[in-house]
Parts: C-alpha cells; structure tokens; sequence
C-alpha cells in the first residue's frame, strides 16, 4: 500500500526519536482501526532513521501466542546484533496447542529463566551508546512476560535513549485487553490514525490521474471506504483507466483481497458477523444478528463497532456490494447455504414479506416442508409483477423441483413456462413439450391448455392445435368460452393456411355456443370485423381503442400482433404504427424480450407500408437479432419476409439473399407468414433476374391460400404477384388477365393491394389508357401512405407522358418520382435526363435566353430521327405535311443540323428526350 496523508503522524514520530536520541526514554502509542495504516506509518518512519546510527528491533505481536511467555521479546532480539545476543537463545514459537500455560513447576521455571535472559538481554542494548528504538505492531496481542518485559525496560530507561512505538488496534475489544491497558498507564505521546478525508482523498486521486477531479469522483471512492488507506489503495489498484472524466470506483479483485484481509485481522465473532450482515443485506437492522450468529449483544456491538471502523461497514450495511459479495464468497459454499436456510427460518417465523423470505430459500437452495413452497409461489407472483423474469423463474422452478403431485406439477409447468416464454419461448418448450398429450386430454385448466396451444401454434402443429381447440367444447363458464374463442380464432386467422375444415368452426359447437363465444371474444370479434368486412376508420379504430384498453400481459400475444397487422393492412398504418408504439415501448420497460422481438417485426411491417424501406429493413434486422431462431418458432416468417422485402426494395441484393439462406421451419409454410416470406423470396427473384423461380413461389402463395383460409386471399394480393412475373415472362395477356382478377375481388382489399394491380394493368395497356390508370393508382397510394409505392407509380406516369411524347408533363411527373423516392431513402426510379432541363442551343440565343425544342418540336424529330418520312408523321401526330416540315425546319435551325441523318445525334449531344420504336409503332392514327 502507497503511503500518503501521514505527513503529521511522522512528523511526531520524529521528534519522539530526536528525544530519546538526546537520552530521554519515550514511549509513542499509535492507535487506529484495521487497515488505517499502522503497520506502514511505522515502516515508513523506521526507514527514515537508515542514517542516523539506531539498533531498530522490531517484532509483530500474534494472539495465538499470547499465552507463550516471551513470545514478542523473542522476536525483537532474533533482530539484535550477535555480539548482544550470542549468550541467548530465544524460547522457540510454539504451536497454538501448546501456547496454554502450563501448571507444571519445572515448566514455569524454565520460562521464568529464559524471561529473565530476555530482560537482560534488552537491557544491555538499552545501555549501549547507539539509539534503540523498539517497534512492536499488533502490540494489544502481547504476552504478558514481554510485556512486563517493556514495562521495566521503559521504567529503568527513561534516562537512555530508548523509544519505543507501539502500534494497536483502536477498537474497544483491544483497548480493554491487559497490555494495551498497561502500556496507556506509562507517560507516552499518542499518535491516533483517523481516516483519510475526502479532501485527502482527492489529493490522492489527483496524484494518480495527474489531475485535479471532481467532487463526485472523491465523494464515491470515500463512500466506498469510509477513508481506510487499504481499501482507497485497492481501488485505485483496481481503477486502470484514469483521465479526464473518472466514473465511479471499480471494485475488482484488489478490492476483494482488501476486503478479506481486513476481515480476517479481527476475532472470529467479528467474521461471523459480518457473513451474517452480509446474508442479510437490507434486513440487517431488523433481525437479531446475535441470535443468528451465536454471539452476545456486546460481542455483535462490538464486531459492528470494529467493522464500521475499518470502512467496510456504514452502520449495518457494507459501504460497497462488492465488498458484501466478497465476505460471503470466502465461505464455503455449505456453509453459506446454511447460513441463508437459518436467515429464512427466522423472517418466516418473524412474518416477513414472502419476497424476503423466498430469496434465502433460493440462496440456499431449500424448500421447508410445510410452507416453503407457498413462500416461493407468493413470492414469485410478486416478482412477476414487478417484470422480475430470473427471480420469478428460480423461485418456481424450486417448487417444481421438490414437488411430488403430478396434478400440480402440471400446473407449475405451465406457469414456469408462460414466464420464460417471455425473454425465450425456446425455454419454454421443455416444460410444455410434456404436456401435449394432457392438453388434448383435457387434463389442464382451460388457461394452462390455452397456453400449450399456444406453443403448439408457435411451432406450427396446427392441425393438433385443432384437434385441441375440439376437445375443449365441453367448457362453460363464459372466461373459459373466451378462451377457446380466441385461441381458434388465432388459429384460423394467424395460422389460416392448410386448415382442416376449411375455417369451420370447431365441431362440436352449437350455434348458440358459438354465438356466445363471438360474443365474449372482444379483441378477437373486432378484429374480425375490421378483417372480414368493410374497413373503415371506425373498425381499425375500434380495434386500437381494445389494444390500448388493455394491459400486455392480459392480452393474447399472437391476438395482438394480428390486431396490429389487420389495421395496418386496412390502410391505417399510422393508427397501427401509434398503437404499435405504446405497446412495443411498455415491453421495453418490462424487459419483455419475446414481445419486444414481435412487436418490432410488426412494427417494421408497418413502416414497409408506408414505404419507409430503411426503417422497415432496420427494425426488421433488430427484430430478429433480439431472439434466437429456434424461438421464433414459424413466426420467423414475419421479420424474414420484412427484411426480405425491405432490402430488395433498397437495391440491397447480396444483404436480401444472405437472408434467403436462413434456416427456416418446414411449418413456416403452412402459416400465413410462410406465404409473407414467398411473395418476399419471389420479388427477390424477379429483381435479380429469375422470374420462372419468381413465377412458381407466387403460384405456391396462391395454391396454399386456396387450400386454406378463404378470408385470407383478398388480403394478399397473391393475384397481382402473378400478374406481375408473366408480365417479366413476357405473357403480358396473362398478366392482364390476374391483374384483372385482382380488381374483381368483392369489397375489403386494401387500397394498396388495388393501386398494385392498376399498375400492372396499366402496364399491359395502351398509352392513353396507361396514364389514366396510373393517375387513379396514384391516388388510391396517396390514401393509404405507401410513399415507396407512390415513387414507383410516379415513375410509371412519367414514363407513360414520356411515351405520348407529353415531355414537359413527363419532366414534372418525374420529379414527383424523385421526391417520393428522396423521402422514401431510396435511389430515383427515373432516368436522371428527365430530372434536368433540356440543353438549349448555344447557336439560338436571343435576348430572352438561349432556345428550346417545344414538346411538338421534340414529337417530330423523334419520329424523323427513328427514319419515319413527313407523311408518316403527318400521319401519326394528325398533323399536315406543311406543319411537320415548318417544325423541322426550327429543329434545323436550333440544333444546327443540316440533314436528317444528324439528329439522331444532335439529339444524343443535346439530351433531348427520343421516342422509343415501340412508342412510333403503336402511337398510330387508330389510337
């Protein structure tokens, strides 16, 4: 340890050695609590006294010895000079065994011979003319002969030039042991070593940073050590990194040495105390240590007084949990666990919180017979409660674990389950895995089945889940009817592909059970109205109104997710990203990671609504990184698809197809997220130039919907997917004929599924009928907020006016375009040259700036530049031959172009927009 702040203590210690240099004997007390710096003052003054010519004796008095005469004495001559020393022989250190005096004669005279060669032996040394000066630390411990040894040498010196120093402890147990009682009775100067400041402190921090720091820094560390050198000393060896901002102290292995070593300087009594306070924690002052430890009320005072002394305790708490975690480490771990098995006997007989009680049954690893398991169930409500997973969980799976009736055993699976299901449904599965057979046997309470079928939707055994959902008919009471209600209905919707019966209701149902079911489903009835009727703002907002009505841990997780997702699929994604975002940020706070994880699928679904592609791809990536796959179950689909998805439309393909090599559940694709991720797969495809492979997953999406929930297919423009890979095939008749199925479903597809199939119509259509399309697309995307979508449709109108040879309406259409696209963070869907002015020609100029080609002008040199002769464009454009040579004889003159040859590269050099063959062949007079 460093020595710092001691400045004064030396300082006195050297003029005591001045004194007794000069022939007057002294005697200097130093007193302080453990780890003060006792030990170092005394080795620092000793080194300073190398020059002056003194015989230093030291010697460290041990309380194993102190019923061995002569003990201390011994040690100080062993240091003497031979010469002094070669006629005496130092009694040997005995074992603690044989330290107990002995009450044979022969044995007292013996010692009493060799007390009496010690004495003499210092006495001669004191005589000589060099300085003495006598050190003894722990000096409270002394045996009584060496003490009297010192004594008499201090009586019978006090004209030499001896000093001596005698360190000892400051707490009360040593100031009333006999030789630091007799030694108080000699004239002697006091040295008393109280803590460091905090001022001191700082300075010390400062020398180490190099520095001066802050106030906060300086009141942590003196918080954690009360100012106890040792442990100042063990931060600060433990704090590596010093600069200009200094957080908190760091407690670390220098630390915990310190802890201990100061731990075990004091009696026995003194450690077993501070294990109990440290078992004990918060409850310290409310519980008889004594009691607990088998000590008297003045031995506990006493330990506490000594504990606080040192700087580990402040009051009856340790000043640092490091510290407390340190004291209770160093036991064995039997006896630590015995020590927390009596702790929770004494709170329950004493009527302690459940909660108090149950955490040292957990620490020691014990359920009492009779009302430990109570303890730990009550306990583990309330830690559920307050969204403590990890207590909640150790506190069951105790109970679990000694519980011997199958019927409860049943019931605390569940419930362990239904816990960890949300930071890890992959944790779960142990428990509930088991219990499948009781569920279909209705072995379970309806909620504990509701909570297998869960597990078995999460994996994709809906046909199971069915089987299930069939057996639970015979429920009554109108919670139990809700629900099997909701389960079913998660079931049929959620999981709604590849359904036995189609979406029938469960057999055996009458109608007026049924009715009643439909009529306590709530959540579920609502969301089924805003799915399998009209959307409108009062059913999405009916919808949210339920969600927000509610707590999360209430509310069916796939209910919810499905809730969110049927609004926003309704065009209201803003309602659903609203109602999204209080739900997502309530799991937040109750670190509920499994709900965090699907809410943030959901939530990045719905910024790929509204076209937010950065943000879609980003919360779909953090989605799946917060669980691992295997707990994601066949709801792996929902980020997959999103990322997927998101991704592509970014321009992102390598990130998208490194997606597409993940491994996914065979079930997936028996889910209505299966489907999300083969339409996601399939416009990867078609983006990177594999349309047949595009072809056949949109083919696969509308086969299994056909197979299974009917309701479903008008929410997932499955049409328009296929409509769009013949349309990349080439089958544009094809293509038209599914984009026109599309637009036939009766009423209740979005706005977007809509505005998706007039644009691939549009593409199968002539000019003017392409733009009209177009135009009522792009109003159906301005209602439903998809900004991606509308930028792509901008694109096509523009390219559509383009087409009409409309350039300045193709120009500012393109804009539109780009500024969707810039919203969106996404690259431009048009050419850069219809974002730009044209060129105009430098040989034109006039005073009102340099010319341009007039959209009629740009009309007929792109016809004359694709060949076509005066008469076919009179023809095309029903114009007169005099009209078409009058706008080429400008053209001439603005672009400088003596011959028809030259435009088609004047037009190149001046990027005027060119009319496409396809455009010339088609744009005839028939329209």
């Amino acid at each position: 340890m460093h020595f710092f702040g001691r400045t004064r203590e030396l300082q006195i210690l050297g003029e005591a050695f001045t004194e007794s240099a000069r022939g007057h004997g002294r005697l200097v007390i130093i007193t302080g609590g453990p780890g003060s710096g006792k030990t170092q003052l005394v080795h620092e003054f000793l080194m300073t006294l190398n020059n002056t010519g003194a015989r230093i004796l030291t010697g460290t008095a041990c309380p194993s010895e102190r019923n061995q005469p002569m003990s201390l004495a011994g040690q100080l001559l062993r240091n003497a000079d031979t010469e002094f020393t070669v006629s005496y022989h130092a009694p040997p250190v005995n074992s603690p065994a044989e330290n107990r005096p002995s009450t044979e004669p022969g044995h007292r005279a013996a010692h009493t011979s060799s007390g009496h060669a010690t004495a003499d032996a210092l006495l001669r040394l004191a005589r000589d003319e060099r300085p003495l000066v006598i050190a003894v630390d722990d000096a409270h411990a002394m045996d009584r002969a060496s003490l009297r040894t010192i004594v008499s040498l201090l009586h019978r010196s006090r004209s030499r030039r001896l000093l001596v120093v005698c360190a000892t402890s400051g707490h009360l147990g040593a100031m009333r042991s006999p030789a630091h009682t007799d030694l108080l009775r000699q004239p002697h100067r006091r040295v008393r070593l109280a803590p460091l400041s905090e001022a001191s402190i700082g300075e010390l921090l400062a020398a180490q940073a190099g520095q001066a720091l802050s106030g906060s820094v300086r009141s942590a560390y003196h918080g954690a050590t009360a100012g106890s050198p040792l442990l100042v000393h063990a931060l600060l060896d433990d704090s590596t990194r010093f600069g200009a901002e200094i957080g908190s102290p760091v407690a670390g292995a220098a630390y915990r040495q310190a802890v201990l070593s100061l731990l075990h300087r004091g009696e026995a009594d003194h450690v077993r105390v501070a294990r109990a306070l440290a078992a004990l924690g918060a409850l310290a002052e409310t519980v008889p240590v004594g009691e607990l430890t088998g000590t008297t009320p003045a031995g506990t005072q006493e330990a506490v007084d000594v504990l606080n002394s040192s700087g580990l305790l402040d009051g009856h708490a340790f000043r640092h949990p490091t510290a407390a975690d340190a004291v209770l480490e160093d036991m064995d771990a039997a006896a630590r666990s015995r020590l927390h098995g009596r702790i929770a006997h004494m709170l329950y007989r004493s009527g302690a919180p459940a909660v108090e009680v149950a955490r040292h049954l957990r620490a020691a690893d014990l359920v009492p017979e009779g009302w430990g398991a109570g303890i730990l169930r009550a306990a583990a409500e309330q830690a559920l409660a307050a969204d403590d997973m990890e207590r909640c969980t150790d506190y069951l799976g105790l109970v679990l674990r000694d519980c011997s009736d199958e019927h409860e055993r049943h019931a605390l699976s569940v419930a362990l389950a239904r816990v960890e299901w949300r930071t890890n449904p992959a944790a779960a599965a142990p428990h509930l895995e088991p219990l499948r057979a009781s569920a279909l046997a209705g072995e379970l309470t309806m909620r504990d089945t509701a909570t297998v079928l869960r597990y078995m939707l999460w994996r994709g055994d809906t046909e199971l889940a069915a089987q299930a959902v069939a057996t639970l008919v015979r429920a009554q009471s109108t919670a139990d009817a809700q629900i099997i209600a909701e389960v079913e209905f998660v079931r049929q919707w959620f999981y709604g592909v590849a359904l036995p019966g189609k979406g029938a209701p469960p057999s055996g149902l009458d109608p007026r059970r049924r009715q009643a079911l439909a009529a306590t489903c709530g959540l579920a009835a609502r969301v089924a109205a805003l799915i399998g009727g009209e959307a409108t703002d009062e059913s999405a907002a009916a919808v949210a109104q339920a969600l927000q009505g509610h707590q999360l841990d209430h509310l069916n997780l796939e209910l919810v997710a499905m809730s969110l997702l049927a609004i926003a699929h309704a065009d209201r994604p803003a309602v659903a990203a609203e109602a999204c975002d209080a739900l997502l940020e309530c799991a937040v706070q109750r670190r509920a990671t499994t709900w965090q994880a699907l809410l943030g699928g959901i939530r990045a679904e719905i910024a790929l609504l509204q076209g937010d592609v950065t943000a879609a791809a980003q919360g779909a990536l953090a989605a799946l990184g917060t669980l691992r796959a295997q707990s994601w179950g066949v709801l792996i689909g929902l980020p997959l698809s999103t990322a997927i998805s998101a991704l592509t439309a970014m321009g992102s393909y390598p990130e998208a197809e490194e997606l597409l090599k993940h491994d996914v559940p065979e079930p997936m694709f028996r889910t209505v997220f299966g489907i999300q991720y083969l339409r996601a797969r399939g416009h990867h495809y078609l983006v990177t130039d594999r349309p047949f492979a595009a072809l056949n997953d949109f083919e696969a999406c509308g086969r299994l919907l056909r197979e299974g929930n009917p309701s479903l297919q008008k929410g997932i423009p499955w049409r328009s997917d296929l409509a769009l890979a013949n349309l990349r095939i080439g089958k544009a008749r094809t293509a038209r004929e599914w984009a026109e199925e599309q637009l036939r479903l009766p009423g209740g597809h979005s706005s977007r599924a809509r505005a998706m199939a007039l644009r691939l119509l549009a593409a199968t259509s002539k000019p003017h009928r392409r733009a009209s399309l177009l135009r009522e697309s792009i109003d159906l995307l301005k209602a439903c907020g998809d900004r991606y979508a509308l930028a792509q449709a901008y694109a096509d109108l523009s390219a559509a006016h383009y087409e009409l040879g409309e350039y300045a309406r193709a120009r500012l259409v393109a804009r539109q375009a780009a500024r969707e696209a810039e919203a969106c963070r996404i690259e431009s869907p048009v050419d850069a040259h219809l974002l730009e002015d044209p060129v105009r020609s430098d040989s034109a100029e006039t005073e009102a700036g340099p010319a341009i080609l007039s959209d009629a002008e740009c009309r007929v040199a792109g016809l004359a530049a694709l060949g076509y002769t005066n008469r076919e464009i009179s023809t095309r454009l029903h114009v007169t031959i005099s009209t078409v040579e009058q706008h080429l004889t400008r053209v001439y003159r603005k672009l400088n172009v003596a011959s028809r040859s030259e435009l088609p590269s004047k037009m190149l050099e001046h990027r005027i927009p060119k009319l496409s063959d396809r455009w010339a062949s088609t744009h005839s007079s028939t329209g």
